[in-house]
């Protein structure tokens, strides 16, 4: 029984070493809100629809570049996408509220089917939105949706972390 035991481990070591190694964690916060709190009305649908101030630590050395999604997996018909940004340069460590991007990122479709941020809208109840922050060891050409951008990163996130937010629209008065 020990051979046996001794010989799948010998015979798994070189699959282990091939295995991607599970990407590191990057912090990611706001100044507009705290993780899991609600995101302040400046940045819905029901106030100035901009984008909110966002920053993020740990990036690999050997990043290429950073990539952000922004999702709302309560959306009635699925997950709806609100911001996809592709390279970002990785020197930069946040975009400022309704900033500009850097020189080289681009910003691609949302679910509205326009390039750049889609405030948050909930039709109904509190959604949760995920602002999730990618550090690649490439950089990738701007997604034509969220599974291309889904597509492209596999296999190569040096780097991830998530800041969540909630909101839900004030009631009609």
């Amino acid at each position: 029984m020990r051979h046996i035991s001794l010989l799948l481990s010998l015979v798994a070591l070189p699959v282990l070493a091939w295995a991607d190694p599970a990407p590191k964690t990057l912090t990611v916060t706001s100044d507009a809100f705290q993780a899991n709190e609600t995101i302040p009305t400046d940045y819905t649908c029901e106030g100035a629809q901009k984008s909110p101030p966002l920053s993020w630590s740990g990036v690999p050395s050997d990043a290429k570049s950073i990539a952000i999604l922004v999702e709302d997996p309560d959306a009635p018909k699925g997950t709806f996408t609100h911001w996809m940004v592709t390279n970002i340069p990785p020197s930069d460590t946040s975009l400022s509220e309704n900033g500009s991007l850097p020189t080289g990122a681009v910003a691609a479709k949302n679910g509205k089917g326009t390039n750049g941020y889609a405030a948050p809208c909930p039709p109904s109840g509190t959604h949760h939105y995920h602002f999730s922050v990618f550090a690649l060891d490439k950089t990738i050409a701007r997604p034509a949706n969220r599974a291309a951008f889904m597509k492209e990163i596999k296999g190569h996130v040096l780097a991830k972390g998530e800041l969540v937010g909630t909101y839900s629209k004030r009631a009609a008065k």
